[in-house]
């Protein structure tokens, strides 16, 4: 069922009575790239994706706002609708949502699930880069740009393997909207680091990293795992970026075992 609260498109499946699961999409993805979880986990959890602002049907609001503003987004939807001590599940873009909100206020939540992401505020590098990626929206158009940047974030093997369902996340983020895509770019960039809270983190966490992801390699989610108290730390076989995709199997058991751990 899709609602609208505070112009997010908001998607619910399951029983409200269950534990909550709140699935944060990657960047430049939507709700649909957690197609896989909710078939798998909607019987016995009450689960809820959004898109975010900017990205799917949620719109951009004039195209100025930031990593605040989407950490904000997420606490406002756990409040109004009353989802008691969620654990919520964040892949890239969508781990840095949840980090961050998590920081402003973990008395909301009662696990968080980190996959593919990072911890750290982006290098002058990866700054530099997405500068790169507005100016290729401007001069080449989105269909350009969302299909290398998915290129860049599935392993090869993945891509071959999942051929027509590969197209097709390529075909669906060639629509995007390129004012809400730059202003992700830029809500990126301008992110805190949120490095020196996973100490202080109190609720159970679990991390998960692709073993052929480029972009944020098992070593570098290890290390955050290290830094955690409460935690699990899984590796997915066969998988980069896009964990949640690319093996659907074993990233659905990974949750599956931390929620028996942690919440049965």
């Amino acid at each position: 069922m899709e609602t609208i609260k505070d112009n997010l498109a908001i998607y619910q499946h399951g029983k409200p009575e269950n534990l909550p699961l709140v699935f944060v999409h990657g960047f430049p993805y939507d709700h649909r790239m957690w197609d896989a979880q909710i078939n798998k986990f909607q019987s016995n959890y009450y689960c809820i994706t959004y898109d975010i602002r900017g990205l799917g049907e949620s719109p951009a609001r004039g195209g100025q706002f930031t990593m605040e503003d989407l950490a904000d987004d997420l606490l406002k939807l756990i409040e109004d609708m009353n989802l008691n001590k969620p654990v919520v599940c964040g892949l890239s873009m969508g781990g840095y949502i949840t980090l961050r909100a998590v920081e402003k206020d973990e008395s909301k939540f009662g696990g968080i699930i980190l996959c593919d992401t990072k911890s750290a505020a982006d290098t002058n590098a990866a700054k530099l880069n997405r500068a790169g990626g507005i100016r290729k929206i401007d001069e080449h158009g989105v269909k350009k740009f969302t299909a290398d940047f998915i290129a860049n974030c599935f392993a090869e093997e993945s891509i071959e393997r999942l051929g027509a369902e590969y197209q097709e996340i390529v075909n669906w983020a060639a629509g995007c909207d390129p004012v809400g895509l730059k202003a992700c770019l830029l809500a990126m960039a301008g992110r805190t680091d949120t490095t020196s809270y996973l100490s202080k983190l109190k609720i159970p966490a679990l991390l998960m990293c692709g073993e052929k992801d480029n972009l944020t390699p098992p070593e570098v989610m290890k290390a955050m795992a290290e830094e955690i108290g409460k935690k699990s730390f899984s590796v997915i076989p066969h998988s980069g970026h896009v964990t949640s995709v690319e093996n659907q199997e074993a990233f659905n058991m990974a949750v599956l075992n931390y929620l028996l751990k942690y919440f049965s």
